[in-house]
């Protein structure tokens, strides 16, 4: 619904809408007034209601769907991470699947993902009996770390030469 109604906002690139939230982010005080002006001049003929008690304006920094937001740099949210890490090893495919769809959501803040995954990955194959061998303990126990480890992405300086790296496990 948010993409619908604010699809000229988010292809304009100063908004973000996920089921019922809204993100604006801008450059300039002035522009974000103006924005925020924008949206509710486009929530009104609607009817669209706007809950106060949960905007925040103005903001510098906000957790926002798991991630610590900022202007120039995008954090896993360590609260969230807290309660999947208080788990044990997963015994079973459901918690295997568990905790490898919590950390596949963060998986770009994690190098070589796929590749350390892969083991993990392979216990959902037909002829495969369930185990939590060396290899996969192993495996856990990096991604584990490394969702732990604070991994911070920032914006690039495109005034300089980019490489671009991607992740993909053989199979």
């Amino acid at each position: 619904m948010m993409d619908t109604i604010f699809q000229e906002e988010i292809l304009e690139g100063w908004m973000v809408g996920y089921i019922d939230g809204i993100i604006i982010y801008s450059e300039t005080w002035e522009d974000h007034v103006q924005y925020i002006d924008r949206l509710l001049s486009k929530c009104t003929p609607i009817n669209l209601k706007i809950s106060l008690e949960k905007c925040n304006f103005g903001q510098q920094e906000l957790l926002a769907l798991g991630h610590e937001v900022s202007g120039l740099s995008l954090a896993i949210d360590q609260n969230k991470v807290a309660a999947v890490l208080k788990k044990p090893v997963p015994r079973n495919i459901k918690e295997m699947q568990y905790f490898l769809g919590f950390s596949i959501y963060y998986s770009s803040h994690i190098k070589y993902f796929a590749h350390i995954t892969r083991s993990l990955y392979k216990v959902f194959s037909k002829d495969v009996v369930f185990e939590i061998n060396k290899e996969r303990r192993d495996a856990y126990e990096r991604i584990k770390y490394e969702l732990t480890n604070e991994p911070v992405l920032i914006l690039p300086d495109f005034e300089l030469p980019v490489k671009l790296y991607i992740d993909a496990a053989c199979s």
